[in-house]
């Protein structure tokens, strides 16, 4: 590949995570932070806000990973990401490793749960994940792992949708293609 044509792809690229970064730095719902906020903080709005911005990047980052049309993407995304933290104005000067860190141990945990089938499956798995990073040590009732579940769920699917409006839509090869009307 010549210089330029390499130069073209790469800022391609970079156009295109940036594109689906400003997905996956979203800042939460208001109301989803007050709902963690009340279920496993006890209270502490800032940890709730912090843990679903840990949470939507984290699993923004495994859906690049997992779903994109190549293997170049997730690192495009990211190194995007890196950049994006060392001027995110939520993180304090001096915080930026201490925030590093901490996604790093997300990502690690949501990855291990994502990959998770035993008992209720991953979806079960996420959800105890988030309530227990933002501290919630009991046994949470049912309807509020499911909760925790859906709204991580819905992280994922908008993760999925910002990726493939990103980077585009596989397709499969016409004979590989699955039949008019088959499932």
């Amino acid at each position: 590949m010549s210089i330029w044509r390499r130069w073209v792809t790469d800022r391609s690229r970079a156009a295109r995570a940036a594109e689906f970064l400003a997905s996956i730095v979203a800042e939460p719902d208001d109301a989803d932070v007050r709902w963690l906020a009340e279920q496993a903080t006890g209270g502490d709005v800032d940890h709730a806000r912090w843990e679903l911005r840990y949470a939507r990047r984290a699993l923004g980052l495994h859906t690049a990973r997992r779903d994109a049309l190549d293997d170049q993407t997730a690192s495009v995304v990211a190194r995007s990401l890196s950049e994006y933290l060392t001027r995110d104005p939520a993180v304090a000067a001096g915080k930026l490793r201490v925030v590093e860190r901490q996604l790093n141990d997300r990502l690690r945990a949501y990855g291990e749960a994502l990959a998770n089938r035993d008992g209720a499956g991953a979806a079960w798995h996420l959800g105890r994940t988030l309530l227990e990073f933002a501290g919630r040590r009991d046994a949470p009732p049912t309807e509020v792992v499911l909760h925790a579940s859906e709204l991580l769920g819905g992280y994922l699917d908008a993760a999925n949708e910002a990726l493939r409006n990103s980077f585009g839509v596989p397709k499969l090869p016409e004979e590989f293609a699955p039949e008019a009307g088959e499932r």
